[in-house]
């Protein structure tokens, strides 16, 4: 465990300090810090590299690029700062005094893990540091351009995906999922694509309704419906993560291969609890966790699939039970993706 000396001076630097508030609230890249702190790289791979070495900070490769998050961040934490006044302190070795959240971190005990000093030296930070405010803008507008690029993989895939392969979207799964599902009501089809999968649901819905963030798929959803003559879909652009439809409203949401793509899945099924009535239900198709690391440049894909306690978990964490996860298919050519449906209910 890293002392709280090496600790203390990693965090004495205030751009130091400016990445460890970015790094509280989200994954960042380097390139990603120097568009937000307007930074060169040479100088934020320092800060990163001594922060690391003094146990503040964790990495993760992602494909091509590495992300830093701050190591002490759980997924709780992450999204909010922590609000603080500590007393003057001084610190142990008995030489100048320490004020503030230094202060309280300085005289944390000797387990650097105990809860809270931390947040506190970054609650103080967070209200100290001249362009705080500004920083967390700019990593807004940095997260948004991350999004638009994926967005724009998706506008250039409108109306090919039914013809072109994409991994673990086969019609044994979306059959395993319907078999386990009927009858349906009013189902919500998030991340829907160009809207193969709503217009197959609508065969038998009350109603479907249709999220998506490319204005160009639900353009192509919308034709094919036409041509299709289904009158009971409706078609929304907007995020998984803070879609456009009214709390309580919905009696199955599913999301088919999609939940892959969303930057916090956790979020995304968090909404999926609110937009469903009590007792609805979520029904969940995507990959299995795998290694196939090209996945993300070829599919835009955010993450490499969950595993079945994963998901199992993340239901459980957003509001739901009775969750049933299992493979119901496997890809039989390489990489061999493995198809996972995670059903639950909605706790009432």
């Amino acid at each position: 465990m890293p002392s709280i000396v090496k600790m203390l001076r990693a965090a004495a630097d205030p751009n130091r300090l400016r990445i460890l508030l970015l790094l509280k609230q989200e994954e960042l890249s380097v390139a990603e810090l120097q568009e937000i702190l307007t930074m060169g790289q040479s100088t934020i791979s320092t800060h990163l590299s001594q922060l690391k070495q003094a146990g503040l900070v964790t990495d993760r490769r992602v494909g091509k690029n590495i992300l830093y998050s701050l190591a002490d961040a759980s997924p709780a934490q992450k999204g909010r700062l922590l609000q603080s006044d500590p007393e003057t302190l001084t610190e142990r070795n008995g030489s100048q005094p320490l004020n503030g959240a230094l202060g309280v971190w300085a005289s944390a005990p000797d387990d650097s893990s105990s809860p809270g000093f931390l947040e506190q030296l970054l609650a103080q930070a967070n209200v100290e540091i001249a362009g705080s405010a500004h920083d967390h803008a700019a990593m807004r507008r940095v997260l948004k351009k991350r999004q638009d690029r994926m967005r724009a993989f998706f506008d250039s895939m409108a109306g090919r995906l039914g013809r072109d392969y994409v991994p673990g979207k086969s019609w044994k799964s979306l059959a395993e999922a319907l078999l386990r599902l009927m009858p349906p009501q009013v189902i919500a089809d998030l991340g829907a694509g160009d809207g193969s999968f709503s217009i197959l649901l609508a065969q038998r819905a009350e109603r479907v309704i249709a999220v998506d963030a490319s204005e160009k798929m639900l353009e192509v959803g919308r034709d094919q419906a036409q041509r299709n003559g289904m009158e009971n879909i409706e078609f929304r652009a907007g995020d998984m993560e803070e879609m456009p439809i009214e709390s309580g409203t919905v009696d199955i949401a599913f999301f088919s291969q999609s939940l892959h793509h969303a930057l916090h899945p956790r979020q995304a099924l968090k909404e999926a609890a609110r937009i469903l009535k009590p007792g609805g239900r979520v029904a969940v198709l995507d990959l299995a966790r795998h290694r196939f690391e090209e996945a993300r440049e070829l599919y835009a894909d955010e993450w490499l699939g969950f595993s079945e306690a994963e998901l199992e978990q993340m239901l459980a964490d957003a509001g739901f039970k009775d969750a049933r996860v299992a493979i119901v298919d496997r890809d039989p050519d390489a990489p061999q993706f493995q198809t996972l449906l995670g059903i639950a209910e909605k706790i009432r």
